[in-house]
């Protein structure tokens, strides 16, 4: 009997130094559409996926760029989605911030070089306008249990900040056991002033990253509107998860209304990855999450949301781990185990 899985699309910040090469280490059979992706980069004078990928060494300015990272992220999840083993049947796909677009064309929603000019054309115009940046900063302590208190104190610190004269600071994301922090250069200064160093690298900036799912990008919001039609959208043939842990299901959703999300909410109010995993747990109940490539960062943010309702007795980090090690419940494919069970054919 096949076990049942929802497939978790990563977003910005997942193809890093060691992913250098992910798509022709792992993809080399799939060039066909990669080339056909790149003919449509050549055809607005952008770098070719294969020439990225491909590149003897992995340089931050240029990788990490939102007109280069998005796609490169886009066409390394899809192809690794297609990869999953016949012994899974796909219940559910969501997906982290930008892997929202990845999840419309996993889930059936948009045809593969629809699904890319989505993607391409939003990273293109973040990384015009660069407006803002982002942060990150957990309120879990090294188990993964809440700190007491601190959230609270967290969102309280950034709504004050925010109505201070100069200042736009909000929350981005919601990561599991982390906050993603979005806003102008004075509101994030602002916050980071006050924050005690946890781990050695927090409050950590996130490069080449503008402050995604807030007001900030209401004009790209409106820039996508105009560049991307409604005949690139269809409707689902998996149920999709948004970012506000809306269930969006096959037959029960219109092009449109999805559209108007993909290019309008989900660019402007914050992204609830938290909630999309708890929703996805508790509407399909899974017996494993498979979570894409490029990167492996991910399980963790995945695991703490699953920890904050309980889901399968999770209490902590130890309780996860020890049940990883008996059964895996996350298996993340930028890891050589975990993409070899994900890969297998049931027999």
């Amino acid at each position: 009997m096949n076990r049942t899985a929802v497939l978790i699309c990563p977003g910005r910040g997942t193809y890093n130094t060691t992913e250098l090469g992910y798509i022709h280490r792992h993809h080399a059979d799939e060039m066909a559409l990669i080339r056909a992706l790149d003919a449509r980069r050549r055809s607005a004078r952008q770098t070719p996926l294969q020439d990225l990928d491909g590149a003897t060494r992995f340089t931050a300015s240029r990788h990490t760029r939102g007109d280069n990272a998005a796609p490169l992220i886009f066409a390394a999840s899809l192809l690794d989605a297609r990869r999953v083993g016949g012994g899974f049947d796909i219940v559910g796909v969501t997906g982290n911030s930008m892997g929202w677009y990845t999840a419309l064309t996993v889930g059936g929603a948009t045809e593969d070089t629809a699904g890319f000019d989505i993607v391409n054309t939003m990273g293109r115009l973040m990384h015009e306008s660069l407006i803002g940046g982002q942060m990150l900063y957990p309120f879990v302590d090294d188990n993964w249990q809440p700190v007491p208190g601190l959230r609270h104190q967290l969102l309280d610190r950034i709504a004050e900040i925010d109505s201070q004269p100069g200042n736009d600071l909000a929350v981005s994301i919601h990561l599991g056991g982390m906050l993603v922090v979005a806003g102008n250069a004075a509101g994030l200064r602002a916050f980071e002033k006050d924050l005690p160093v946890l781990q050695g690298r927090y409050p950590m900036r996130l490069p080449n990253h503008a402050a995604f799912h807030t007001a900030l990008q209401a004009p790209v919001a409106v820039a996508g509107r105009a560049a991307l039609g409604l005949d690139l959208f269809g409707t689902p043939r998996v149920p999709l998860v948004d970012g506000r842990g809306v269930v969006w299901y096959p037959k029960a959703c219109t092009a449109r209304d999805l559209r108007d999300y993909t290019l309008g909410t989900q660019v402007t109010e914050p992204y609830d990855f938290t909630a999309a995993v708890q929703v996805a747990a508790r509407s399909f109940a899974p017996d494993v999450f498979i979570i894409t490539g490029p990167g492996d960062t991910l399980g963790g943010a995945v695991a703490q949301a699953l920890i904050e309702i309980n889901w399968k007795g999770l209490d902590s980090k130890a309780g996860f781990q020890a049940k990883q090690r008996k059964e895996p419940l996350i298996l993340s494919m930028g890891r050589a185990q975990d993409r070899a069970i994900a890969t297998a054919e049931r027999v």
